[in-house]
């Protein structure tokens, strides 16, 4: 808590508690930031504000009236991570701030980073919400917003957490959320196209991905994929020490070899000359590069090899590939997976498997890069044996028509698929028609616990849909028998 006065050359002593953009997030004595969203205007909501106990508002609109003080700025959305800083401390440079950005892999990475280090010294906010210690919660975005972000920084700080991992989406950096948060080590896992509805062109989005290497302190270090098709392009970028991982002997941390098998991927690296022989619990080519990434940026913060592989069987993510132990003769998968590549990725592993049938339930999220979707519905049907198209988060848009465009370019040439708008109903029928050694994947929430429809956001888990589709096949099996 601070006071007014502390925050602005300003007469006046009121009490801050906190720091809000949207208003029905106001608390007595909270700041009120007026930021321009995307599709709003918060100087639009300051009266509902005030009625709920604003101490001030801070404004770039002038003949702002009200009953409580009014700070001008020039720009609220400039201001907003300026305020915050000042307000909470600047949690940032007490921290060492590891960024990690990417198409597929984020979650997974930085995660990977987080279990590495340790849940006690290493704070983590990402799509799996924000976590430390023995703490976890939710967050609404990836990226937050700075207001929230800074909240969560000064929780690890609070809790004694010398490091945070954080995913830095190429949206949280059009959006301006980053703006003067500074990285001492970036990691990317990869560039595929995805988001091009925000962005305008994949140039922009690269762009965007290309900022956290522009933001990186020149005393820290960027870890680049070598083997992505764009590194180049992101070596240019980079301000600090540069290191790679990769397949060739050129790398800083190479990936000499590798066997996956379905509980445990072996896999044989190679740094500062010496072989490493390690058992992950991670499985997929994919994991394989994550976790080359995720040890690089930690063995860049000086820790050992020796010290990172003490925690190297704890590492799981979240959502991520996640097999259900549901006692069947048929399997059952939850996974994240909503990029084209990311989806080729998770179907080449899957069939390497001992399995019979892979059919996936799958849908795309509305109000987000449509221009993908055809892609991922051809690359699902080339893939799977069977497809059922459903809703995913469609917000305002018509599920039907989202389907429509997911099975655009493929219908004319595939038959392995059917339409269940009702995503509860395409669990059920994808688990009620798996046979002996067929695998189920649900696709595009991994755990998340909730679906954004037109006018509301239900709550709905992927995990437990699947567990209670199970349950009542069995039932239904126990009758006949």
């Amino acid at each position: 808590m601070k006071r007014l006065n502390e925050l602005y050359d300003i007469d006046s002593n009121v009490e801050v508690k906190g720091i809000k953009i949207n208003s029905k997030e106001i608390e007595p004595g909270d700041l009120f930031v007026c930021t321009m969203g995307v599709k709003v205007d918060r100087h639009d909501y300051i009266e509902e504000a005030i009625n709920k106990g604003a101490s001030a508002l801070v404004v770039s609109k002038d003949n702002i009236e009200a009953p409580i003080p009014v700070i001008k700025v020039e720009n609220t959305n400039q201001e907003l991570p300026l305020l915050c800083r000042k307000f909470y401390n600047y949690p940032e440079e007490k921290l060492r701030m590891i960024g990690v950005t990417g198409t597929d892999g984020k979650t997974s990475t930085a995660t990977i980073i987080q279990t590495l280090i340790g849940k006690d010294q290493c704070g983590y906010i990402g799509t799996n919400g924000r976590s430390y210690k023995n703490f976890k919660a939710k967050t609404d975005n990836t990226t937050p917003d700075v207001d929230k972000l800074e909240i969560y920084l000064n929780e690890f700080v609070q809790a004694k957490c010398p490091y945070a991992c954080m995913e830095t989406s190429s949206e949280a950096f059009f959006r301006g959320r980053m703006q003067g948060l500074y990285f001492d080590v970036s990691v990317i896992t990869n560039i595929t196209k995805e988001h091009l509805n925000i962005h305008g062109s994949y140039e922009n989005y690269i762009e965007c991905k290309s900022m956290l290497f522009k933001q990186t302190k020149p005393s820290g270090v960027c870890v680049l994929n070598h083997d992505d098709h764009h590194f180049e392009e992101i070596k240019h970028t980079c301000n600090g020490k540069i290191v790679t991982y990769g397949k060739g002997e050129d790398n800083t941390l190479q990936i000499v070899n590798y066997k996956v098998n379905p509980k445990c991927t072996y896999i044989t690296y190679k740094y500062q000359d010496r072989l490493y022989d390690i058992k992950s619990p991670l499985l997929g080519e994919f994991n394989v590069y994550n976790l080359a990434g995720a040890l690089l940026a930690c063995l860049s913060l000086n820790y050992t090899w020796e010290e990172l592989m003490k925690n190297l069987d704890q590492l799981n993510v979240d959502g991520r590939m996640e097999l259900l132990d549901t006692n069947t003769p048929y399997h059952v998968m939850i996974d994240y997976a909503h990029t084209p590549n990311g989806i080729t990725n998770l179907l080449n592993f899957v069939h390497t498997l001992d399995i019979n049938r892979s059919i996936v339930v799958i849908g795309s999220a509305g109000e987000r890069d449509y221009l993908k979707r055809p892609i991922m519905g051809k690359t699902i049907l080339d893939n799977a044996s069977y497809a059922i198209f459903t809703y995913e988060d469609p917000r305002s848009e018509d599920p039907q028509d989202i389907i429509e465009q997911l099975i655009k370019t493929a219908k004319e040439t595939h038959q392995n698929y059917e339409i269940e708008v009702d995503r509860r109903t395409a669990i059920r029928k994808a688990i009620n028609m798996a046979k002996p050694k067929d695998m189920v994947l649900i696709l595009g929430k991994g755990n998340e616990t909730y679906q954004k429809l037109k006018e509301e956001t239900i709550y709905f888990n992927d995990v437990e849909e699947a567990y209670k589709a199970v349950e009542i096949r069995r039932e239904k099996e126990e009758v006949r028998e």
